[in-house]
């Protein structure tokens, strides 16, 4: 619970210092003294977001901060996954606001973001004002506010573990459930490209070899020119071709053998010079074409067929390779294509399987959110009875709705103010001081399940008065047996029934205005009661029935 708030640079409130105790606690004072700047504060150590505004004037920082004592096992568990250790069950929470609109988040002295200060002042405290009032009436609160009385943890894990599972099939059979025009289309699309390319009957290297006999056709009579002219000066004259003018060479130093030292090894050197120059003029004759078909019609097979691949490599890549590896892509990709239909119907009935475990979840949960509507209900009525409005009746509505991330359930609260009217939705139904009473009676219920163990409620005493307000602090302190509930009020009639009481008081000093906090004896108290009751001056009277008051519920 709440032990103590330091408050300081908050508008009219220079520094002020609450410790705050156990049970009912009131807080009351003048209209403008600063009773919602109490609110604003903690409101900003809760993580909401707040005005720079809020800042005192002249000062460049406003600082909130808050001890909590006696926290619940289930706070210390969360706070434990979170990686906080609070083996005391104590932590203080303190948030700074700096004039440029940062502001900075502390948890027992360490930094924390605003998103886990949110999760964790959810735990501690819970505010309920007018505004709370408006989003209590919303419907898209009520099935949050159904599971926090009914906390079907169990069946809740159930179905969301099962409803993850169906959506998780479901995404997959999407991915594999193209629409059937587009996926026909895509597939005529690879089958074309795959007998395009088929019918090239390409092979890896295959254009260079083109080009290159090409490029010897369009050369071909040079070629056969030289060719013929190197053979003849090799071998192919009649007279005085190097073959011949080499053996005769030789033989002129075979002649000298015997004579001439050294003649055999020159003798030996030319003959295999001859043998080089005879299959040079060998190999270079087979340069020559002697082929009898048409060069003109071989080099137009040849363009065409590089013709055709130049097509090919504009649509499918820019070489063979990968205009190869581009077919392989397609083949692979047709074939995932005419898969997917076994794939899809694998999934479907998967799908349809999972589908229906999710519903079976869903059904669970219903029924134990039915069973504790039907409870809160009767709570809730027999709560408005108490506060002076014993002709309401409120219901539940659960519908059916479609599968999602918390179930399959619609869920609204309905509310029927005068005897003979229809149900209705609340937000079409309540007041301003039915909506008052209506709410505490919802938080009197649900309170006990929602887990934050100090509840605030600003100005509940809006639009009811005398007996009525009595009972809505009868409520209140009822309440306050199991939480710790702080109340800002205008209400003598709730006031007088606070275990502690503080007054706000608004006074200046140095020239400026400053709020102060402070708790009230037993004089005091009967003092701000009787002020409450109203007159420009308190009499013996209005002191006598303040105290009264105050003696009465003790």
């Amino acid at each position: 619970m709440l032990r103590s708030l330091h408050i300081e640079n908050i508008a009219v409130i220079r520094r002020a210092d609450l410790e705050l105790k156990d049970g009912f606690s009131v807080l009351t004072g003048e209209t403008g003294a600063g009773k919602s700047m109490i609110i604003d504060s903690i409101n900003l150590l809760l993580g909401n977001r707040v005005s720079k505004e809020m800042i005192r004037t002249g000062e460049k920082s406003a600082t909130v901060s808050a001890v909590f004592e006696n926290l619940p096992p289930f706070v210390l568990s969360a706070l434990a996954e979170m990686g906080f250790s609070c083996e005391d069950g104590t932590l203080m929470l303190q948030r700074t606001l700096n004039a440029d609109g940062r502001s900075q988040t502390r948890l027992d002295g360490q930094i924390i973001t605003q998103s886990v200060q949110k999760e964790i002042a959810r735990m501690l405290v819970s505010i309920h004002g007018q505004s709370d009032n408006h989003k209590l009436m919303q419907k898209s609160t009520h099935l949050g506010l159904i599971d926090a009385y009914a906390r079907p943890d169990a069946e809740l894990n159930a179905y969301r573990s099962a409803y993850s599972e169906w959506k998780t099939c479901r995404k997959k059979l999407d991915a594999v459930s193209h629409d059937e025009s587009e996926k026909a289309r895509l597939s005529e699309m690879l089958k074309y490209q795959i007998e395009d390319i088929d019918a090239l009957k390409l092979c890896d290297g295959e254009e260079e070899t083109l080009t290159r006999e090409r490029d010897r056709l369009l050369n071909l009579e040079r070629i056969n020119k030289q060719v013929n002219l190197c053979y003849r000066a090799l071998r192919g004259a009649e007279k005085g071709s190097a073959y011949d003018l080499l053996r005769r060479a030789g033989s002129a130093l075979r002649s000298l053998d015997g004579l001439v030292e050294g003649c055999d090894s020159l003798y030996d050197r030319l003959e295999t010079v001859a043998l080089e120059v005879d299959d040079i003029a060998e190999t270079v004759a087979g340069f020559a074409d002697d082929d009898r078909e048409d060069p003109t019609a071989r080099i137009d097979r040849i363009e065409t067929r590089l013709e055709g691949i130049a097509k090919l490599k504009r649509k499918y890549g820019g070489s063979i390779a990968e205009i190869l590896a581009f077919r392989e892509r397609a083949a692979q990709q047709l074939e995932e294509l005419e898969f997917s239909d076994e794939e899809r119907s694998r999934l479907e009935a998967r799908a349809a399987q999972l589908l229906r475990a999710a519903r079976e979840r869903a059904t669970v949960l219903t029924e134990a959110r039915r069973r504790a509507a039907k409870e809160a209900e009767e709570r809730v009525i027999e709560s408005l009875a108490f506060l002076d409005m014993p002709k309401v009746r409120f219901e539940v509505r659960i519908a059916p709705a479609e599968l999602g991330e918390s179930g399959a359930d619609d869920i609204e609260f309905l509310l029927a103010t005068n005897p003979g009217e229809p149900l209705l939705p609340m937000i079409k139904i309540a007041s301003g001081g039915e909506l008052s009473r209506i709410m505490l009676a919802l938080r009197s219920v649900l309170n006990d399940r929602e887990g934050a163990s100090t509840v605030i409620f600003d100005e509940v005493d809006t639009g009811v008065s005398g007996k009525t307000s009595r009972k809505v602090g009868m409520k209140l302190k009822e309440t306050a047996k199991d939480t710790q509930v702080i109340c800002v009020t205008h209400s003598a009639q709730i006031a007088s029934l606070a275990d502690t009481h503080y007054r706000i008081a608004k006074n200046e000093r140095g020239g400026r205005a400053e709020t102060e906090v402070y708790e009230l004896d037993s004089e005091q108290r009967v003092e701000e009661v009787a002020r409450i009751l109203g007159g420009i001056e308190i009499t013996a009277a209005q002191r006598s029935a303040a105290q009264e008051m105050i003696e009465e519920y003790r």
